[in-house]
């Protein structure tokens, strides 16, 4: 993706965001485009070159991807929110905190990130540790399973899945 892509990405994303037509005089906010003309083209001429290149096929399979695994992220999410409520509120039920290896596929700098964020932002869970070789260390409220395979169905592969295919 290049610098002038990336321009008109921002701008886009940066016009939808701020909708700068008012709908009573019908009038365009020329400030507010300015601005955000002046940032996108900032941030084209900051990151650019950082961006690799893809095309327009790819770029839109993975954005396929990112809405489908949105709804999957949020229901995990609720899920253990309820549990951890449940676990808060009930005084039999058991807690077992603790730390866990789990593997993963993933090869990209990028999926293993989106995978440890997604595993921090789930309740109950903090991803501790990253390592090159494709484990990550993840603090659970209640460990389920102490077998690296066992853990990593549990924790890893609700996500790694489709973190594959947007970033991989």
């Amino acid at each position: 993706m290049g610098k002038l892509t990336l321009v008109i990405l921002c701008f886009v994303f940066w016009f939808l965001l701020v909708w700068p037509f008012d709908p009573v005089t019908r009038a365009l906010n020329l400030h507010s485009l300015i601005l955000g003309a002046v940032v996108a083209i900032l941030v084209g001429l900051a990151f650019g070159q950082r961006l690799p290149v893809l095309g327009a096929g790819v770029v839109l399979r993975r954005i396929f991807w990112l809405a489908a695994y949105v709804p999957i992220f949020i229901g995990v999410v609720v899920a253990a929110n309820f549990d951890v409520v449940y676990r808060v509120v009930h005084p039999d039920m058991p807690i077992r905190p603790g730390i866990v290896k789990v593997r993963t596929k993933l090869r990209s700098n990028e999926g293993r990130t989106m995978l440890a964020n997604s595993i921090t932002l789930t309740p109950g869970t903090l991803t501790v540790d990253v390592t090159d070789d494709g484990y990550l260390y993840v603090h659970c409220l209640y460990i389920r399973h102490e077998d690296v395979d066992q853990a990593t169905r549990d924790i890893v592969q609700k996500y790694e899945r489709i973190i594959g295919r947007i970033f991989e």
